[in-house]
C-alpha cells in the first residue's frame, strides 16, 4: 500500500467518524429537547396543582376568620351592659370579615406577594412578631406538657393504693432522686 492510499483510507475513516459523532450529537441534542419540555410540562402540571391547592386553602382560611368573627359577635352579646368593651370586640370583629373579604378576593400570589413587601419595608417588625410567635408557641407547649404530666401522675396515683399513701410517697420519693442526683 502506498503512502498516498494510507492518507485516503485515513480521511476517509475519520470522516465516517465525524458523521457518527455529527449524527451522535444530533440525537441527543433531540433527546435533551425532548427531556427538557416533558420537564417544563411536568413544572407547569405541578405549578397549576398547587396553585389550586393554595385557592383552596385560602377559601377554607377565609371561611375560619369569617366563623370566627360570627364567633366574637355572638360573644358580645354578654357585654350589653358594658358598651365599651362591645364596641372594641365588635370593631375587631369588622376587621376580622374584611380580612375574610380581603382573603377570598385576591389571589395567593397576591397575598404572597403583599407578606414579602412588608417583610422587605419593616424586618425588624417581622422579626419582632417572629420571635413573639416563638414564644408564645414555647410557652403553650410548655404549659401543655405540664398539664400532660400532672394528669398522668394523678391517674398513677389515683389507681392501685389508696391516694394518701401514694400521694405521702411520691414527694419522698422525689427528694430522695434529687438528693441522689446532687
Amino acid at each position: 500500500m502506498s503512502v498516498g492510499q494510507q492518507g485516503s483510507d485515513t480521511k476517509r475513516r475519520n470522516q465516517g467518524e465525524d458523521e457518527n459523532w455529527d449524527a451522535l450529537k444530533s440525537d441527543v441534542g433531540e433527546i435533551a429537547d425532548a427531556a427538557m419540555e416533558q420537564g417544563w410540562h411536568f413544572i407547569d402540571a405541578a405549578r397549576e396543582q398547587a396553585t389550586d391547592y393554595a385557592a383552596r386553602r385560602k377559601d377554607d382560611v377565609a371561611q375560619s376568620v369569617a366563623d370566627f368573627a360570627n364567633s366574637l359577635r355572638e360573644s358580645t352579646r354578654s357585654f350589653e351592659d358594658r358598651p365599651n368593651i362591645q364596641a372594641v370586640v365588635d370593631s375587631a370583629a369588622e376587621g376580622l370579615e374584611h380580612l375574610a373579604d380581603t382573603i377570598r378576593e385576591r389571589t395567593f400570589a397576591d397575598i404572597f406577594n403583599d407578606m414579602e413587601n412588608v417583610a422587605r419595608r419593616r424586618p425588624a417588625t417581622v422579626a419582632a412578631v417572629s420571635m413573639a410567635i416563638g414564644f408564645l408557641a414555647a410557652r403553650f407547649i410548655k404549659s401543655t406538657a405540664e398539664d400532660l404530666r400532672e394528669e398522668a401522675y394523678a391517674s398513677s396515683s389515683s389507681q392501685g393504693r389508696t391516694g394518701g399513701t401514694r400521694r405521702g410517697r411520691a414527694p419522698q420519693a422525689r427528694a430522695r432522686a434529687t438528693g441522689a442526683a446532687s
